[in-house]
């Protein structure tokens, strides 16, 4: 019996344990589960809160790239370059023309516009429409005599082509006036050079006249352009010169020039004086550096002088006055010698003292004058040049 009763608690307490082991992984696996599910609602609450906290940051501003620039027109780089509120591009038009616009500037007078070429024509020159450059319209054609006035820093000139023969069927002859010096006395200078002065109120006006009567005032360049037949020049053209820059020129002369608008030409002896140009109007040009002197058999150096030596002088006042184009002959003396000297230094024309009018062809380095003395007025200059 007592055997019995020891294996009834011993399946009994087999049978506990066997429960308590089964309470017990229950419990474990009731635990795990309980800790997965919470780890899960950790790690959910964790991603949900990153992900609200990601949306919830401000968006990044979006980087836009930086545009490349248009490039500058060929105007609009001029100007720019320039910086200059008094600064004009002119631009040119016509048929067979590609010129590239240039730099000028208003309040002074144009320079250096571009001549064109073209087989078998003559460049009709620029106008301010192309209706006027169609009719070649000396009263609209623009050029070195004219001022720079612009709008919007900007202007379009007009060019026009004549056939060759055309050209020179024209016949278009073109007068170089001549003066030297001037005089406020109406009865003239004493002494033997008293013809060189010109009667002031006789230039006044010979000036007026040639400024308000149709006359076309062409440049030196133009003036070289003609003679090859490269140019069309109107009829009524006329280029003024002045030699030696004497005093009375800058105090009587000037004033009157400037006044009427009329481009001059005065050539200067460089080692005598070197003023800066006394109006807008007013070219300088050389009448050497230090050639007006008599040479060894009395006449000017510039017919005693190696072309070396003259060309050396030359280059002097070239220098000095920033231009080689057109110098005047000392005396008017001239040879062989001084048209090489002349040419060595690099200078395209010469004027002499000898009478007569340019037209095509005429040599460039015997350029002849219209001369006119004291006594010659109004009258005189119209029997002349018209």
């Amino acid at each position: 019996m007592e055997g019995d009763s020891r294996r009834r608690r011993r399946v009994t307490h087999q049978r506990r344990r066997r429960l308590n082991t089964r309470v017990l992984l229950t419990g474990v696996v009731v635990a795990v589960l309980v800790l997965g599910v919470s780890l899960t609602i950790v790690i959910s609450t964790i991603r949900s809160n990153s992900v609200q906290a990601v949306t919830a940051q401000p968006p990044k501003p979006t980087v836009k790239p930086t545009p490349t620039p248009t490039p500058l027109s060929p105007v609009e780089q001029l100007l720019a370059d320039a910086n200059d509120p008094l600064a004009c591009a002119v631009v040119f038009a016509g048929e067979g023309i590609a010129d590239a616009p240039i730099l000028q500037h208003q309040g002074t007078l144009y320079a250096a516009l571009p001549i064109p070429a073209q087989e078998g024509m003559a460049f009709g020159g620029w106008y301010a429409t192309p209706e006027s450059a169609a009719a070649f319209d000396p009263a609209s054609r623009i050029n070195g005599a004219d001022e720079v006035v612009c709008e919007d820093q900007s202007i379009e000139l007009f060019g026009s082509w004549m056939p060759a023969d055309q050209n020179a069927a024209a016949g278009t002859e073109v007068p170089i006036l001549m003066y030297h010096q001037f005089t406020s006395r109406p009865e003239g200078e004493d002494g033997w050079l008293r013809g060189n002065y010109a009667y002031i109120g006789d230039f006044d006006a010979q000036m007026n006249h040639i400024a308000t009567t149709g006359f076309y005032m062409p440049t030196w360049d133009e003036l070289s352009a003609f003679i090859d037949g490269r140019l069309y020049l109107p009829p009524r053209s006329v280029i003024i010169t002045d030699d030696d820059a004497d005093q009375t020129w800058f105090d009587l002369a000037v004033p009157v020039v400037t006044a009427h608008k009329v481009l001059t030409t005065s050539f200067m002896i460089t080692a005598h004086r070197q003023d800066p140009a006394p109006s807008i109007y007013v070219q300088r040009r050389s009448h050497t550096h230090d050639m007006h002197q008599a040479g060894a058999n009395g006449k000017g150096r510039m017919v005693n002088w190696t072309a070396d030596e003259i060309a050396a002088d030359l280059n002097i006042s070239g220098d000095v006055l920033g231009v080689r184009e057109v110098i005047a002959y000392p005396y008017g003396h001239f040879n062989d010698t001084a048209q090489q000297g002349v040419a060595q230094a690099g200078y395209a024309m010469a004027r002499t003292i000898e009478p007569g009018t340019v037209t095509i062809g005429t040599d460039k380095y015997a350029l002849p004058v219209v001369r006119i003395d004291y006594g010659m007025g109004l009258d005189a200059l119209i029997n002349r040049i018209g």
